[in-house]
């Protein structure tokens, strides 16, 4: 069904069928369905099929080609490495299904290969990268897929929507967390007057972890570079800031000076302000606590939860005592 699937999706965008050589699934999908394409000239494509509507997951999850593809649109207008979308249905009822199909960029997940040598210029032009990204404006605040409504006129009342969404997932799913879910409502109320500082919404990868950060090694030894940011599916249009949690995931961004460098030479700000950290606090809670419940709807408890509770729960208890 797989292969017979993926050549419906290459006639639906004009690519003959019998071009396609091999269809494979891919690792590190937690959501959508995702498979390679390799075509008889040697092209590869990324094809991503969502669950089907009736499965359970966060509420900010519902529609997430839409978000993606509109990631790798935006992405591609400030000429970031990221993949191109070659056609996308979101019609349910037809014939292919809904799906995304998208290039598939050179290299692989920045990992461990990637040597103390090499560090430092990869994130300099990462750097680069993420802001030429908050360089492109959208029409409204939060999640363009309308899973939490339509966009807001303003990032207060943006965040809040998503920050109550996510607290209403987690007494839904009665998700283990290291704090009662009202106080952890307090908390996040208490520093919400920071978020006005936020004028203009900005495009937001928020998922920049290393797994979405490929690495292009050239031949001929030339030194490593940025192949692609990918799995642009959690986009939002906000803050800018809000990349820096995943861009330093359980960890602080402003110890990241190469990062830092190579973002501000390409024109972003990034002034930790008291009120900056206060919403870098709000936007690291948010994420921890979607990392804390995210687990229950796709049944990985078992397999996940004993590192939850050992790496995610403190620093997500630090970020509520920063917010306080």
């Amino acid at each position: 069904m797989s292969e017979a699937r993926a050549r419906r999706v290459l006639e639906a965008v004009g690519v003959p069928g019998e071009r396609l050589v091999r269809c494979r699934s891919m690792d590190g999908g937690t959501y959508n369905l995702v498979e390679e394409l390799l075509l008889d000239d040697g092209s590869r494509y990324v094809l991503k099929v969502p669950p089907p509507p009736t499965d359970p997951g966060m509420r900010h999850e519902r529609e997430l080609l839409v978000s993606e593809a509109e990631f790798y649109r935006a992405a591609a207008t400030v000429d970031v490495a990221a993949p191109h979308v070659v056609g996308v249905c979101f019609d349910g009822a037809a014939s292919t299904g809904r799906y995304l199909l998208m290039t598939a960029c050179p290299g692989e997940p920045w990992d461990s290969s990637v040597t103390d040598g090499e560090r430092a210029g990869l994130r300099g032009e990462l750097g680069r990268q993420v802001a030429r990204l908050h360089r492109v404006t959208g029409p409204g605040f939060g999640y363009p897929s309308g899973a939490l409504g339509p966009l807001a006129g303003d990032w207060r009342t943006a965040f809040t929507t998503i920050y109550d969404a996510v607290l209403d997932d987690a007494r839904r799913y009665a998700a283990w967390l290291p704090r009662p879910v009202d106080e952890i409502a307090r908390s996040a109320k208490a520093a919400y007057d920071a978020l006005d500082e936020v004028s203009e919404p900005r495009l937001v990868h928020f998922d920049l972890w290393d797994g979405n950060i490929l690495v292009e090694r050239p031949e001929g030894g030339a030194a490593p570079r940025i192949g692609g940011l990918i799995d642009g599916e959690r986009m939002f249009w906000g803050d800018p800031l809000a990349d820096f949690v995943s861009l330093a995931l359980l960890g602080d961004i402003e110890k990241d000076e190469a990062f830092l460098k190579g973002y501000q030479e390409a024109g972003g700000k990034a002034e930790f302000t008291s009120a900056a950290r206060r919403r870098l606090a709000l936007y690291r809670s948010y994420l921890y606590l979607i990392m804390h419940i995210e687990i229950v709807p796709r049944a990985q408890i078992d397999e996940r939860q004993s590192w939850i509770r050992d790496a995610v729960a403190p620093e997500l208890t630090a970020a509520l005592d920063a917010l306080d």
